[in-house]
């Protein structure tokens, strides 16, 4: 029952041309530290599904990804995330751009172990144009009604970032924005975590922890203690996102080997004390909407 692993340690379950799901949502999140891992590896090729942030930007600028299906790729504070659009408008990685709702409906399509779930999102909109591979589906009662049939997005491994997790692969999302992770863990093969605390059971509270736990722990092939893992990104309530960093960071699209000097190529806590370390990651407040 102990799942625990070393960053390293996930990608002897990684290959080159794999389908992988990168949880959170923009700028919150995200398991960077995992992300920065595989950037740092020989795994290339990947197609990669997620609503993006820092995590499909740092994945195309080390050009790792060959196909990149997503609902949007910001950095909350910074609309459009530029290490995305250089690779898009160099036409270095294939895309299925679609609707936010479309995604869910893929993900959760693989989660419920169906081909397709049928839905009126897309109709009206560019999405059918650009996506011409998308098919429809007729209502069999009464009404007659044409659907898209959203097919399922498989995922071969997930990867996802939480607040806490023990040793057998419980975790809790304390934040606001549990999203969608729990259909990416249920759409994967595999699913890899990495959390900010690690603890013991019983530390995470039994009963009254329980509202936290967002997926079953069998779902979770292994996990990762990563503190602040989720930097630059926000993990609420622990902190928020580094907004310096991420202007630093977008800035980079124009000349990305003096970031990749600075942040890159390091291990995780070698990482994070190259960001200012711990306590300073920890001071950065929650963002406000």
């Amino acid at each position: 029952m102990n799942k625990v692993l070393t960053h390293k340690d996930v990608l002897d379950h990684l290959e080159s041309n794999a389908t992988i799901g990168i949880g959170g949502w923009g700028a919150r999140r995200k398991p960077m530290s995992l992300v920065r891992e595989i950037c740092q590896s020989d795994i290339k090729d990947l197609t990669v599904v997620s609503y993006g942030g820092p995590d499909v930007g740092l994945l195309c600028a080390h050009k790792k990804v060959k196909k990149l299906i997503f609902g949007f790729v910001s950095l909350d504070v910074i609309p459009l995330e530029a290490h995305f659009r250089q690779a898009r408008q160099n036409k270095e990685i294939e895309v299925m751009e679609l609707d936010e709702g479309m995604l869910q409906w893929g993900l959760r399509s693989a989660a419920m172990n169906l081909p397709f779930l049928p839905t009126r999102i897309g109709f009206g909109t560019d999405v059918l144009t650009h996506n011409p591979e998308l098919k429809f589906v007729t209502s069999p009662y009464e009404d007659k009604e044409s659907f898209i049939a959203m097919p399922a997005i498989k995922l071969d491994v997930a990867l996802l970032h939480v607040n806490k997790s023990d040793e057998k692969g419980n975790t809790h999302i304390i934040g606001p924005d549990p999203f969608f992770d729990d259909l990416f863990a249920r759409a994967a093969e595999k699913t890899f975590v990495s959390s900010e605390e690690l603890l013991s059971t019983k530390e995470l509270g039994g009963k009254d922890g329980a509202i936290f736990n967002r997926f079953e722990r069998s779902l979770v092939t292994g996990v990762v203690h990563s503190p602040c893992g989720a930097h630059p990104t926000s993990c609420s309530p622990s902190y928020g996102f580094d907004i310096q960093h991420l202007k630093e960071y977008s800035d980079s699209a124009k000349s990305f080997n003096d970031y990749a000097d600075k942040y890159m190529n390091k291990s995780h806590q070698d990482y994070i004390e190259s960001v200012g370390g711990i306590e300073v990651i920890t001071k950065i407040p929650l963002p406000q909407f």
